[in-house]
């Protein structure tokens, strides 16, 4: 639904070239030129900055650009509502969620969406939480359950609430297990299994054992969740872990020690969407439900 000249705009950021975009879009590099510069000329202002390499954009270029991924968003909204409403077709929502929110929490909040409307599917791609907000400020996913360590300036954040790393996991014959809570120094006397280097909850961790000048035995870490649980319900030693990780099961076999330092409070959970984007009713319901459930678990 947008102009060629916004496509060929649209092309070029992507691939950084003329010769490439044309390539792509099966079109010759004076035909993307041309169209380019009529777009520069009638808004006054360059969008790329040319050298030898190629093109970049300038702060103009960055500008437009989020329109083109908000129009394109709202474009593919439309279509999708127009074949609903002629075809009663199956509306689809792209969630991205960080690990720590797909295991439990939001698919739990997709089923219970899902017994109200029965013409919506879910695409859900479990991602880190940097690329969870890269998605939806690119228009990649509709909306994004993530952790965050500070302010965003590049999507909306629809709902903010603490989520801290706050629990030490241990099975319940763990030495561990008779204590309400524990300190950074407790830790350091068993076996550890932790998130992997980059995410929020690891790098929370980290510099909570930096400042305390501790050096932790890591004795397993993980990309996934489940296996750093699973360390804790072998017995072998402690897991890491947030409280939206933990399923029933979890609750039930495991024992929860609360971790006590200020550093592992510092993050927060997010919801977030497409700054500038005017959300299909079907969305702004799903987030609605989303913040609903999050409410629930504070």
């Amino acid at each position: 639904m947008l102009t060629p000249a916004l496509l060929y705009f649209d092309a070029v950021a992507q691939d950084g070239t003329l010769t490439q975009a044309a390539d792509r879009l099966h079109v010759s590099a004076s035909a993307i030129s041309r169209q380019i510069n009529k777009l520069e000329t009638s808004l006054g202002t360059p969008l790329f900055n040319r050298h030898s390499r190629g093109v970049e954009l300038t702060e103009a270029g960055r500008l437009l650009l989020a329109y083109v991924r908000r129009a394109e968003a709202e474009g593919a909204a439309v279509r999708e509502e127009l074949l609903v409403s002629m075809q009663r077709k199956t509306r689809t929502l792209r969630v991205a969620c960080a690990e720590g929110f797909a295991r439990v929490w939001v698919p739990a909040a997709i089923a219970n969406f899902s017994r109200q409307h029965d013409d919506v599917e879910f695409h859900l791609d479990v991602v880190g939480s940097s690329e969870g907000t890269r998605r939806v400020a690119e228009g990649e996913a509709d909306v994004a359950a993530v952790f965050s360590l500070g302010p965003q300036s590049r999507v909306t954040v629809e709902h903010s609430m603490p989520t801290p790393v706050a629990y030490a996991l241990v099975a319940p014959d763990h030495p561990l297990a008779a204590q309400r809570t524990a300190t950074l120094q407790d830790l350091c006397r068993y076996k550890l299994a932790v998130t992997a280097p980059g995410a929020s909850q690891r790098e929370l961790f980290d510099l909570a054992m930096q400042i305390e000048g501790l050096t932790p035995t890591i004795t397993l870490q993980s990309d996934h969740i489940n296996p750093v649980i699973q360390f804790a319900r072998a017995g072998v030693g402690v897991s890491l872990v947030g409280g939206l990780s933990l399923d029933r099961r979890d609750k039930e076999d495991l024992v929860t020690v609360t971790l006590e330092h200020p550093v592992l409070r510092q993050r927060q959970g997010q919801i977030q969407t497409m700054t500038g984007r005017t959300q299909p009713a079907i969305l702004t319901a799903f987030v609605d439900a989303l913040i609903d459930a999050l409410d629930q678990l504070a």
